[in-house]
């Protein structure tokens, strides 16, 4: 290892790979340090039950935001593969069991499914419609994640085409999600449905007047202008690895189990002091990447960190193995047709209201709202040949309304207590207890491990357990000095945020991390960079 670099990167998560495989492309000297022992953070897969051969992907699991220009710059071979069922959401319809099945193969499986939901076609052509909307804006924004932060008003402007688009400018960037879901959508269940993906993460209402909830809904709708959400085939961990070898490939380093002492970001070299099996050692770099939060890096660097009480998380994450799926008691529907997209428990649209407010006055809810889904049923590469043919599967489930204060003070107490009720609340809907179909373990223990939002902060740093380390940011830039900025920049001279803390951070993207070295590129050879001016740009 060497004593000066080019670029020193400090986290080697998913962004922070995609800036060392850009950077080290370019010719750069990059390092990467990395605390934990394994490379890849949030997005890597790990054999969590160690008495089976399953590697799940423990933090993350789908990818949508993942710019495919990332995937052929850096010629990743990554498969992301589409889910046959895009949701389910169980539903007591005259005292009978019955579910609503959107699907992504079939527009008249879901109309119908609509129609015996809501009792005529109205609904699922104003859910159609209010995607329009996101369609809309995905359009307008997509490209642009990966260029300089243009100017709110500048970006509104884009929109002055016709009706339809002022009316996704106002429903999604100034109005409160809420207004536009009241505004096209009747019923209570397909309200619900559409809204969760304003809630994942985050504990916010349909009318919450910092928009919040608007932001959120974006950053789960314009993925690649689609917003299609996709399995990644071999796990998140097969993303991860691929952006190791893109990395590692080019010339960039890495160290792993590396503590940090201190950082020096006032000299006019940046320099890290660090300790490796107890040995201190320190580097000094022209540019520092940070691809942690601005809580962990304000700790370093012994400053105060103020957060925005928008930043607070709110995710409750339980994995499990299962010997086999649970019967539902909509027994019309099969157990792999409704686990194999996104599985919507307690998510009413009313409901979610109200558990919202009981979480922010300081009580769990109950019932407590969440959604799984199961990666082998769209990808069983991710299990031993054995655990295949044996018919198993590993399931996620994402619980909401749990905020991070609910666990403060006695996490262990309060994990339990969740994780049981999120059980029951999938319960609900199954013919036959979730426990009896778990696998179980050598030492008689159920194979299912829950993570609170303290879990989650005290494994990866995201501050109070964001799963995007602070509160998403709109894709456009608030102020006009922000403007022409890529949403990287610190207050430190050279140094960048690469990770989810950035502006347009947040989900596995790789925009932060792209974003950060074109900063640097644009600061060493012009606007473009050597990276471009080499042709290796594909």
């Amino acid at each position: 290892m060497k004593s000066n670099y080019d670029v020193v990167i400090l986290g080697a998560g998913h962004n922070g790979l995609v800036a060392a495989a850009y950077l080290a492309r370019a010719g750069l000297s990059v390092l990467l340090l990395e605390k934990n022992d394994y490379i890849g953070g949030a997005t890597t897969s790990q054999k969590v039950f160690p008495d089976f051969d399953a590697r799940l992907s423990r933090y993350s699991y789908l990818v949508s935001l993942f710019p495919e220009k990332i995937i052929r710059d850096l010629g990743l071979k990554i498969e992301l593969r589409s889910r046959t069922t895009g949701s389910f959401t169980p539903y007591v319809k005259d005292g009978a069991h019955d579910g609503l099945l959107l699907s992504n193969v079939s527009e008249e499986q879901s109309r119908c499914s609509m129609r015996e939901l809501t009792g005529s076609d109205r609904e699922c052509g104003q859910m159609q419609s209010f995607y329009g909307l996101a369609r809309i804006f995905a359009e307008k924004v997509w490209d642009t994640m990966l260029e300089p932060l243009v100017a709110k008003e500048d970006f509104r402007s884009r929109f002055d085409v016709d009706d339809r688009h002022r009316e996704a400018w106002r429903s999604l960037a100034e109005e409160p999600l809420g207004c536009a879901i009241e505004r096209y959508l009747r019923d209570d269940v397909v309200r619900g449905l559409v809204f969760t993906d304003a809630k994942i993460g985050v504990c916010t209402h349909p009318h919450d007047a910092s928009l919040l909830q608007n932001r959120c809904f974006l950053y789960h709708l314009i993925g690649n202008k689609t917003g299609e959400w996709k399995v990644p085939v071999g796990g998140m961990g097969r993303v991860a690895g691929e952006l190791e070898r893109a990395a590692r490939g080019s010339g960039a380093e890495m160290l792993t189990s590396v503590e940090i002492r201190s950082l020096d970001v006032t000299g006019k070299k940046r320099s890290v002091e660090f300790s490796v099996d107890g040995k201190a050692q320190t580097v000094e770099a022209r540019f520092l990447l940070v691809n942690f939060g601005r809580n962990v890096l304000a700790k370093i660097l012994g400053q105060p960190h103020q957060p925005d009480a928008t930043d607070e998380g709110s995710v409750f994450k339980i994995n499990m193995l299962l010997r086999r799926l649970p019967r539902l008691k909509a027994s019309r529907h099969t157990a792999a047709d409704a686990f194999c997209g996104t599985f919507h428990s307690h998510e009413g649209y009313e409901q979610m209201q109200r558990s919202q407010r009981e979480a922010a006055e300081g009580r769990l809810p109950d019932p407590l709202p969440c959604e799984i889904y199961c990666h082998t049923l769209t990808d069983d590469s991710i299990l031993a040949p054995e655990l295949r043919a044996q018919g198993f599967h590993t399931m996620t489930l994402f619980g909401l309304d749990t905020p991070w204060a609910l666990f403060a003070r006695d996490n262990e107490t309060m994990r339990a207590t969740a994780q049981k009720k999120f059980i029951e609340s999938v319960n609900t809907w199954l013919a036959e207890p979730l426990e009896d179909c778990l696998a179980v373990a050598r030492d008689g223990s159920p194979c299912i491990e829950g993570k609170s939002p303290v879990d989650i902060e005290d494994a990866l740093g995201l501050f109070h357990g964001n799963i995007f380390q602070n509160a998403l940011t709109f894709p456009f830039a608030e102020n006009r000095t922000q403007a022409g900025t890529w949403g990287v920049e610190t207050e430190f001279a050279n140094v960048f945020l690469c990770g989810s803390s950035a502006q347009r951070g947040g989900a596995v993207s790789g925009i932060p991390g792209h974003n950060a070295a074109r900063k640097i590129l644009e600061m060493i050879g012009g606007r473009q960079g050597p990276y471009e001016r080499a042709g290796k740009s594909t």
